[in-house]
């Protein structure tokens, strides 16, 4: 504890005596300061004890004293010490009367007490109280040191819980919740994510104050204070502590603690990190060529429990990449020698718990979702893209569907209010289960997922979707309507003038197969009239429908000029 009034009153050295303001004699001392000037508030910063002995004062006058103890009162000034037997053989009326009328502190400071031993009284019990706050911070630290090896997160958290009265959460690089201490204090973490996604948006390291939920049991609002754990320019975790009041200097230096211990915690070494993703880029690399086994025994107890099951394999870009990428190729190359995920940027804001990159947020949102479950997720950059293998129906795998729902629910959101480019929108292309012998086909899976994606504006496409579906929905792309047009556009021309209706009629034909009389009945014409004009389609097309090919081409084309409204 700081020293007080009452601890000076009680100091048998110092021999001082109450006159006023015996009400307010707990209140804390930050210094004890000299002054005989008529007005000393310019030169005071508050919580100061006043030492004089009137010998620039109108004592004596009851209005001038009045306003003197007023204006200290009104400048954080906590007492006044008045010398007696030197200017004034006991203190002046209107100055107690002054004190007493306005609650404020006046001591009695006999002659044989020199200014100097209260001085020095003050600042060795200011001394003594920052010395037990320092022996108190390290013997924070080692209990919370203790806890961070024996317990994990949890244990420091209830530590030190207990060394700020009050409560502690931790939140993972998503922004949700991960442990929190009281047990009851997880529902009061919850409702600051928002706050947490706020922070996590300024370059780390980052604190602020807020204000939380109620107490438990009461109504009262508590002091929240917010801190990002990390190193790197993206806090990888966040930590909220809740106190009934501000932080003193022994609770800091446990708050201090606990954020060093859990950024050790949470956060890898950039060397190790590199590692990992080295270890993964070759796994994927090994499975991609057909070697699960030595995939196998690279991936060792880092991946070695992902390979043991189902697994699904997920291809992210972002639709500035997506755009100018070509697909012919088979395999895309992983390139561990890029073992950085991609940097923070300026992207949608949509994007959860990111702060820019929505590549980057969703490796955060995977990885934050695994290491909640205890799951194995291999997380590969890979160029512009971002490639992962997740456990299929794990937590990691449902974390990618829900993110991509969020974005896509922001993301038209955006567009209904006229706003918002695609130039930085995610899309996700997500493989069926498969084994390691099969990996190769679900990235292929994952890629031409996610090329159906890119076609339909969608943020994730499952390959399920793509099996299941018609292929009619694809002939929507530009190229494919532009195929269409110049291939039926003499048809048109010649129907254009009057002089019948062959694409109808081809129309009729081929979807009845080649069957003349089905055909001319939907048409209401004759046989031989449908006849004509199929012969009339091979000489203005050049090119015979005897041919499959042909038929098939036609048909599609139809199909698609349909499909565009035509």
């Amino acid at each position: 504890m700081p020293p007080t009034l009452a601890s000076l009153v009680h100091h048998s050295a110092l021999k001082l005596t109450v006159r006023a303001g015996e009400e307010r004699l707990d209140t804390a001392v930050r210094w004890a300061h000299v002054s005989e000037l008529a007005d000393p508030v310019p030169y005071m910063e508050g919580g100061e004890l006043l030492l004089i002995t009137a010998l620039k004062l109108d004592a004596e006058d009851p209005a001038a004293m009045r306003r003197y103890v007023k204006r200290l009162a009104g400048a954080g000034v906590v007492g006044l010490g008045f010398a007696i037997g030197v200017n004034y053989e006991e203190i002046p009326q209107p100055l107690v009367d002054a004190a007493r009328d306005e609650g404020f502190p006046l001591l009695e400071v006999p002659r044989r007490t020199p200014f100097i031993a209260i001085s020095k009284a003050v600042s060795a019990a200011i001394a003594a109280d920052q010395y037990r706050a320092v022996t108190a911070g390290f013997a924070a630290q080692r209990e919370l040191t203790k806890q961070a090896l024996n317990e994990g997160p949890e244990g420091l958290l209830g530590a030190l819980a207990g060394q700020i009265a009050g409560w502690a959460a931790l939140y993972d690089a998503s922004g949700a919740v991960v442990a929190a201490a009281p047990e009851w204090a997880g529902r009061r973490a919850a409702r600051l994510v928002a706050d947490v996604e706020r922070l996590r948006e300024r370059p780390a390291p980052a604190s602020a104050v807020v204000g939380g939920g109620d107490q438990q049991g009461g109504g009262d609002e508590d002091r929240v204070e917010l801190h990002s754990l990390g190193t790197g320019r993206r806090p990888r975790a966040a930590l909220a502590v809740g106190t009934a009041s501000a932080l003193g200097t022994a609770e800091r230096y446990a708050l201090h603690s606990a954020i060093a211990l859990l950024t050790l915690t949470t956060e890898r070494s950039r060397s190790l990190q590199a590692a990992e993703q080295r270890i993964g880029a070759a796994v994927l690399r090994m499975l991609l060529a057909g070697e699960p086994e030595h995939a196998r025994t690279v991936a060792g107890d880092l991946y070695g429990g992902l390979l043991d099951a189902p697994f699904r394999v997920i291809v992210a870009e972002v639709a500035s990449a997506s755009a100018g990428r070509a697909h012919a190729e088979g395999h895309a190359r992983v390139a561990p020698e890029k073992p950085e995920r991609p940097a923070t940027g300026t992207g949608t804001a949509a994007a959860p718990a990111s702060g820019g990159d929505p590549l980057t947020g969703l490796a955060d949102v995977v990885d934050a979702a695994a290491a909640r479950s205890g799951e194995a997720v291999l997380v590969v950059p890979d160029g512009e893209r971002l490639v992962l293998l997740a456990a299929d129906g794990g937590a990691a795998t449902d974390a990618c569907t829900q993110y991509a729902d969020v974005l896509e629910t922001a993301r038209l959101t955006q567009r209904e209010q006229g706003g918002g480019g695609e130039d930085d929108e995610l899309v996700v292309g997500l493989s069926a289960p498969a084994g390691p012998i099969a990996a190769a086909t679900a990235y292929k899976q994952a890629e031409q997922a996610l090329s159906v994606a890119r076609r339909r504006g969608r943020a994730l496409v499952e390959h399920e979707e793509v099996a299941a579906g018609s292929v009619v929905p694809l002939l929507a792309d530009d190229a494919v309507r532009a195929f269409a047009d110049g291939l039926l556009r003499a048809l048109k021309d010649h129907d254009a003038t009057g002089r019948g209706d062959l694409v109808a009629s081809l129309r009729a034909w081929l979807s009845r197969h080649g069957q003349w009389d089905a055909a001319a009945a939907d048409l209401g014409v004759h046989r031989h009239t449908l006849r004509y004009r199929m012969r009339r389609v091979e000489e203005i097309l050049g090119r015979s429908l005897d041919d499959p090919d042909v038929r098939m081409e036609l048909w599609l084309a139809l199909k698609a000029t349909s499909a565009s409204g035509e």
